[in-house]
């Protein structure tokens, strides 16, 4: 019994030292207002990104602007983070929380009904291990192999529910080492009700 205590010990000093030396990923927010400035340019100047982006002449990109909005840009900011500091990339989070969870939680209010099944995603676009915030945003417009483009309609505002998103926050994160990706970007574009 000795030699279990013992073990069982040493794994838990094992882990709490894994964690204590892991590093901390840092938080760009220079990195996250720039994306801001390019997404609403593209959506203001469609025809100057047309083809770097490859975007068709007939896509219907909303010319409306985002606002920015702090309690967005919190959990975008928090939601890169925890990927990075939890080493995972993905909508739901380990605990089985999705992104509408997190964003009413941060204090940006949302229809109730958005809110009935805790993994629930209306807002939110993810990107990882891009080198800037900027190219993370290009590449979720272009959306390599991605055969829904559903990035690219949510960031660009190209059907009626996303046309209809106002506010923005953004959260760019890089980890120096110890997580499969060296960056994290997450975009929520948002409204508080239908």
């Amino acid at each position: 019994m000795t030699h279990k205590v013992l073990l069982y010990f040493c794994l838990g000093l094992a882990c709490l030292m894994t964690s204590a030396t892991r590093p901390k990923p840092s938080i760009e927010r220079k990195e996250a207002r720039a994306a801001y400035a390019l997404l609403n340019d593209i959506r203001q100047h469609p025809e100057r990104y047309r083809q770097a982006l490859g975007l068709n002449p007939n896509e219907p990109i909303t010319k409306t602007a985002l606002r920015w909005d702090d309690a967005l840009a919190r959990v975008a900011e928090a939601r890169a983070y925890d990927m990075a500091s939890r080493d995972y990339f993905g909508h739901v989070d380990p605990d089985g929380y999705g992104p509408n969870y997190h964003i009413h939680q941060g204090g940006y209010s949302l229809n109730p009904d958005w809110l009935t099944n805790k993994t629930t995603n209306n807002f939110e676009s993810i990107a990882a291990n891009y080198p800037s915030a900027t190219d993370g945003i290009r590449a979720l417009i272009i959306g390599r192999g991605q055969t829904t483009k559903y990035h690219r309609k949510h960031l660009l505002g190209m059907d009626k529910w996303n046309h209809s998103l106002t506010d923005i926050g953004i959260g760019y994160v890089r980890m120096p080492s110890g997580s499969v990706y060296k960056s994290y970007l997450c975009v929520i574009i948002a409204k508080h009700d239908w």
